[in-house]
């Protein structure tokens, strides 16, 4: 009786509505079976993230060295005035020719000159109206020496020949030397900061291991500028030369070895 009434159901499930049903889920477990017998285990992808720490020990090196200026500019200026925009020129033309003669006549070289001002403007009287009483010319040439001495035979031949301004004397560092003295300082930070990285190490138990990160901060001396008085500088020029000296300045270097420590 009990096996009647199993056969009755199995009967029902594959001839009653259930049938459609039950065929298609029976094919769906046969078709996945067969397909992973043929193509193996399906691979599974696990993305893992790690965090590593990092430690790290940082040390600061102080570096100087004494910088020389080896370059000099110096400018000259000229003004003149006259009732006519020619003959102030002419004027003006005169004196900076003269200028210039003396200083290549010092051996300094032609391109080491040059006018970084031409000008010539009105003079205006402004008592009965604004009229024009005359014109007023200047001009001024830059001078750049490497040679000190000639630097102050400059000044005094510029003004022996009519420069009424100077405007300024700068000294500063050639390209070469400014790389030079900036290596030096550079090397003499580093290796006080290597000095100081393996004391501090010691004592604190720390045992380190390559340097992973560098900083490193310059200061640089400026152009240092000299301001002459050139009206009292040509009345003493006969009675005694100019005397200017460069001095000198100090370059530093501030560099931060990070080690990595172990």
């Amino acid at each position: 009786m009990e096996t009647n009434t199993k056969q009755s159901i199995w009967e029902r499930v594959l001839t009653g509505p259930f049938a459609t049903i039950f065929a298609s889920v029976l094919t769906t477990f046969l078709v996945a079976g067969f397909f992973f017998k043929l193509s193996g285990p399906v691979p599974i992808s696990v993305t893992q993230t790690s965090v590593e720490k990092q430690n790290s020990f940082d040390v600061i090196g102080s570096g100087e060295a004494i910088a020389v200026p080896d370059e000099a500019r110096v400018n000259l200026g000229v003004t003149e005035e006259s009732q006519t925009v020619l003959d102030v020129q002419n004027k003006l033309n005169t004196k900076i020719n003269q200028i210039n003669q003396a200083l290549k006549s010092l051996g300094i070289d032609k391109k080491d000159i040059k006018t970084v001002n031409y000008s010539v403007n009105p003079n205006y009287d402004y008592r009965g109206g604004r009229q024009i009483t005359g014109y007023m010319a200047n001009a001024t040439l830059q001078v750049k020496l490497t040679d000190f001495d000639k630097l102050n035979q400059a000044v005094d031949a510029a003004t022996s020949q009519g420069a009424n301004q100077v405007g300024g004397i700068s000294f500063g560092l050639s390209t070469e030397k400014e790389k030079e003295v900036r290596k030096e300082a550079r090397e003499d930070a580093v290796a006080e900061a290597k000095n100081k990285a393996e004391e501090l190490a010691k004592l604190a138990g720390i045992k380190l291991g390559k340097v992973i990160n560098v900083n490193e901060n310059i200061e640089l001396p400026g152009l240092r500028p000299i301001y002459l008085e050139a009206e009292k500088m040509a009345l003493d020029a006969v009675e005694e030369p100019t005397q200017i000296e460069p001095g000198s300045s100090q370059i530093q270097v501030q560099v931060t070895l990070s080690y990595e420590t172990l």
